[in-house]
């Protein structure tokens, strides 16, 4: 498994809205997410709305990313979500993949 690191943040005036709305993230976007090979997947979040994602995959995370991108409940989750990103762009479309330079089993 590759682990995979990034960020991306979301408008610090929106994000207690947006940490509900994870709360209640559709069953549906959890199966895909299952599907696309996304294991272990967390977010992490700063006061200011930096967040920091994790996952593990198979992939790369542009694969990652693609496999999600052709699935219809993306599509409706990340325009679900685009309101908390600055200039209404999509969330998964922002991401900053981070390098990995050291891990401790």
């Amino acid at each position: 498994m590759k682990r995979i690191g990034f960020q991306f943040k979301v408008r610090q005036d929106r994000i207690e809205e947006y940490k509900e709305r994870h709360k209640q993230v559709w069953p549906e976007m959890l199966d895909a997410l299952r599907a696309a090979g996304w294991h272990n997947y967390t977010l992490f979040m700063r006061p200011d709305g930096l967040i920091f994602g994790y996952f593990e995959t198979e992939e790369s995370l542009e694969a990652a990313q693609a496999k999600m991108a052709a699935t219809e409940v993306n599509t409706r989750w990340q325009e679900h979500m685009s309101a908390f990103m600055d200039a209404n762009t999509r969330p998964d479309e922002t991401f900053v993949e981070l390098e990995e330079y050291f891990h401790l089993d």
